[in-house]
């Protein structure tokens, strides 16, 4: 199901992640680092690493500044997924989102179900696009990152997935954008 083709040459990405926790610090942050070096083995550039509270303003904030910039492609943030008091993470950034991804939701729960069981019901784990890029919220648990990485950006952060990648839209996800500022 999953085909790279070989023939085609690599295109890094260049990624940013964040780890949303009021527990963790860079020290005992262990997502983000699997995350990184994940992304890192697969060819991709780390472009920047945050630690970040769980607190709606601060996460929105930095999900902002990325989606600015111009040198990142996507956003991943772990942790802040659930639907404690604390977990936050998909109202900050929801409503910067242009175009959700729902069906990364959808295939992340099916992944999840087969690690976790019925337990994957308390992710809140989401994707959309904002100004270009690419943003996704998935569980701060190590395993779930894993999950997301392997089931699913593995493949469609690789340009010579086949039938079709995340990457062959990058050049058009600002069209409509693109044909205002021309407009007006």
């Amino acid at each position: 199901m999953n085909r790279i083709d070989e023939s085609r040459p690599f295109i890094p990405v260049r990624i940013a992640v964040m780890t949303v926790s009021d527990t963790r610090t860079p020290k005992t942050d262990k997502s983000g680092p699997l995350l990184i070096s994940m992304l890192k083995g697969a060819g991709h550039e780390l472009a920047e690493h945050a630690v970040i509270v769980d607190d709606e303003k601060s996460i929105r904030k930095q999900v902002k500044k990325w989606i600015k910039a111009k040198d990142i492609d996507v956003v991943i943030t772990t942790g802040g997924t659930g639907f404690t008091g604390r977990d936050v993470t998909p109202e900050a950034v929801r409503p910067l989102f242009e175009k959700e991804i729902d069906g990364f939701s959808v295939l992340f729960h099916m992944l999840s179900y087969q690690t976790v069981g019925t337990s994957t019901v308390q992710s809140r784990a989401c994707g959309g696009l904002a100004n270009g890029t690419m943003i996704f919220c998935i569980p701060g648990s190590p395993g779930a990152c894993e999950d997301a990485w392997t089931g699913i950006f593995k493949f469609q952060l690789d340009n010579r997935h086949r039938p079709c990648s995340f990457i062959e839209l990058m050049p058009r996800l600002t069209e409509s954008k693109k044909k205002k500022a021309k407009a007006g």
